[in-house]
């Protein structure tokens, strides 16, 4: 039977390591033609997760659990070396030492997500299979700034004569905020506030927003992919946006499960 480590650990770096190689791409078209060193790491970083997806599909879901491991962190150095390279882009930037077309918030929201990877990655190495049920509340705060970030983006590389989009965004922007917020409220609330009725009430919420935001994002998606829409947004950024959408959705359905089988 194979080992459910094995399997969900596959799925993770599936997931992630399409995300570090686009972030990777994302960042050296918003570079200058000068940058030509941060434009040479960034394309390095491309060929890595290029690699560790090429031996991914080497493996199954029946592959032995320590190999498995050893993978895990081969693939965990590569997250931790991303995350470094796109630190020091984000120190670069707000010294002004370079001048690109990466927003300072969004190198930083990249660097997030390849911490959240590296972390998911020692997490599984360490046996824990699905996001700890205590850090429901956690969890939710990483990925309600995830989607607003998303909102914030979108609504900046719109072209300003999109205004019904525009707006849209701005709408989302302001929901995920708010949600945000009174996500940290609960955070500091804990271990009081991780009762049954307000987690599952707090899930419901969250899922409604990122239902409507990853509908949103899918529509956008594939006016740009038709051209039908004016922005400085890339086909595959649109994409991208969508699929993490629907990873927090899936993320959601994993600890509604967990309230409802009792394990809270």
């Amino acid at each position: 039977m194979a080992n459910p480590i094995v399997a969900r650990s596959l799925y993770e770096i599936q997931f992630w390591a399409r995300i570090m190689k686009e972030h990777a791409l994302f960042l050296s078209l918003g570079f200058t033609y000068e940058q030509k060193q941060l434009i040479d790491e960034a394309n390095q970083f491309i060929t890595v997760f290029e690699r560790i997806e090429e031996k991914l599909s080497r493996f199954t879901n029946d592959s032995e659990l320590r190999v498995i491991q050893s993978f895990n962190n081969e693939v965990y150095q590569s997250a931790v070396a991303i995350w470094a390279y796109k630190r020091k882009v984000l120190g670069l930037t707000l010294r002004c030492e370079i001048r690109s077309n990466n927003y300072p918030l969004l190198i930083d929201h990249i660097s997030r997500e390849a911490a959240y990877f590296a972390n998911r990655l020692q997490e599984l190495n360490q046996g824990i299979l699905t996001p700890k049920a205590d850090d429901i509340i956690k969890e939710n705060v990483f990925f309600l700034k995830i989607m607003a970030d998303h909102a914030k983006f979108i609504g900046h590389l719109l072209d300003p004569s999109e205004r019904k989009l525009v707006e849209q965004a701005r709408e989302f922007s302001h929901d995920f905020d708010q949600l945000l917020f009174q996500a940290i409220d609960l955070e500091y609330m804990r271990p009081q506030s991780e009762t049954k009725p307000i987690l599952t009430q707090f899930l419901d919420q969250n899922r409604v927003s990122v239902t409507s935001l990853r509908d949103f994002k899918k529509t956008a998606r594939d006016l740009i992919e038709a051209c039908r829409i004016k922005s400085n947004i890339h086909p595959l950024l649109a994409d991208h946006t969508f699929r993490e959408a629907e990873r927090f959705l899936e993320i959601i359905d994993l600890y509604e499960a967990s309230l409802v089988n009792g394990n809270y």
